[in-house]
């Protein structure tokens, strides 16, 4: 063999191996800086509390994401609005929101403006359009069951009433498809809404500008599926069924948290 073609082959094996190397390194490369998971917000509605997700938020937990389930002082639309907005804003990253029940009108409002909100997820939640209110659509498809003969007001300072569910509508209305020896401890120790998020309006809604997903609980007692149906239409998100009370992250932990993953990817 020539010297010359000895130069050529080895030239060539040269420059072989180093775009082998470069692949491999590309693909470590690509490996390290594989997007991080986003941070999982789980809001919870009124007449409960964050614990509502625990089973839920330990299903994301196991596959690896951080998440966060903070408890909203259940004031009024703007106040809670204003409250998630400010814990939103002290996160980094890429952030997916779910939320439940009354839940969903203060995601819509908090996340508008943030950019690092990814996706947004109601489950069996509020969806509202700009000037919405929570009775409104409530009551515009029939089959609610949560009516004033449900709840006890119970006034606070400054002549402000809240909102419970009574011990004998609880179950059936709220959580039919759970225990009712869980259901018992859900109402003792559920957070009450102020009664003025019932008639107050929603601001600009965040869903026409952060992807939306939909967990429709097709045997919801509190807000009709109907209404649900409605307003993932209207919001354009993508919807899953489930034969479920209004509480699916507590009776479907396992399909609610799949919907989540599947937003955060």
């Amino acid at each position: 063999m020539t010297t010359t073609r000895r130069a050529v082959l080895a030239g060539s094996a040269a420059v072989a191996t180093s775009a082998l190397l470069g692949t491999s390194e590309a693909q470590a490369h690509s490996r390290t800086e594989a997007k991080p998971k986003p941070t999982v917000v789980l809001v919870h509605g009124a007449f409960a509390d964050a614990s509502g997700w625990n089973d839920v938020a330990a299903e994301l937990i196991r596959d690896g994401y951080q998440v966060i389930a903070p408890a909203i002082p259940l004031r009024s639309v703007a106040t809670d609005s204003a409250y998630l907005a400010s814990v939103l804003a002290t996160l980094s990253g890429p952030i997916v929101l779910a939320a439940h029940s009354y839940g969903g009108i203060v995601v819509t409002n908090a996340a508008a403006g943030n950019p690092n909100v990814k996706a947004l997820v109601y489950v069996a939640a509020f969806a509202p359009d700009e000037g919405d209110s929570l009775l409104q659509l409530q009551t515009k498809f029939p089959g609610s069951k949560l009516d004033e003969a449900a709840l006890d007001f119970r006034p606070y300072a400054k002549g402000l009433v809240d909102g419970y569910i009574k011990k004998e509508f609880f179950h059936d209305v709220f959580a039919g498809d759970v225990p009712k020896s869980t259901t018992d401890l859900m109402h003792a120790g559920q957070r009450p809404a102020d009664a003025r998020t019932l008639g107050e309006p929603s601001g600009a809604p965040a869903w026409k500008t952060i992807p939306s997903y939909y967990l429709v609980a097709r045997n919801d007692q509190v807000l009709p599926a109907e209404a649900q149906r409605f307003m993932a239409r209207r919001a354009g998100s993508q919807v899953r069924e489930v034969g479920s009370s209004h509480v699916a992250m507590i009776s479907h932990p396992a399909v609610t948290a799949d919907l989540i993953k599947r937003a955060a990817r």
